[in-house]
């Protein structure tokens, strides 16, 4: 009977010895009983060069090119802007420290504007200067009875080249105005 028990209990079993471990090699030799008869395959080794990856050649739209020059562009546009306005700032400001300088000369000199046409100094610094009012007989009388006579020239009218020349002429001196 314990014959029996056991042979149930381990069916399909091998008997062991001393240890109840698992057989690590058991399936590897299942295996390789099962493929027994049939012909050993001979597995090439064949190497090839890694291969690269490559992804397909992507084509960027026409549209979003300009897209992207026009962006750029007008974000260009906006700095320089930027810039401009930052130097039209600080020329106003020296412009307006500068008026603020000239509107106190303005007031100094109108004082002494007045000052000096004040009528009683006027007169005190010309009798000082040996000035007095002119005597009757240092007066003299323009007589005006006379019709008045006046002489007037006609101006010749210049030819082609002389206008082509002052044409010319006024071109370059505006031009030089305008880089001085």
């Amino acid at each position: 009977m314990a014959a029996a028990a056991r042979e149930t209990r381990y069916r399909g079993r091998q008997a062991v010895n001393g240890s109840l471990a698992y057989d690590l090699d058991y399936a590897v030799r299942e295996r390789e009983l099962r493929h027994a008869g049939e012909a050993v395959r001979k597995q090439e080794k064949v190497r090839s060069a890694p291969r690269v990856l490559v992804r397909e050649r992507e084509y960027v739209s026409k549209l979003a090119v300009l897209g992207v020059a026009a962006i750029m562009g007008l974000a260009l546009v906006v700095l320089m802007n930027y810039v401009e306005l930052t130097l039209l700032s600080s020329e106003t400001v020296k412009l307006q420290s500068q008026l603020a300088e000239l509107e106190t000369e303005h007031v100094h000199l109108t004082a002494q504007y007045q000052q000096m046409f004040d009528m009683a100094s006027v007169k005190e610094a010309a009798e000082a200067a040996g000035m007095g009012k002119p005597s009757s007989t240092q007066m003299d009388r323009l007589d005006l009875s006379e019709g008045d006579s006046a002489v007037a020239y006609q101006r010749k009218e210049p030819n082609l080249f002389q206008r082509i020349l002052s044409s010319l002429h006024g071109g370059v001196y505006a031009v030089v105005e305008y880089f001085d």
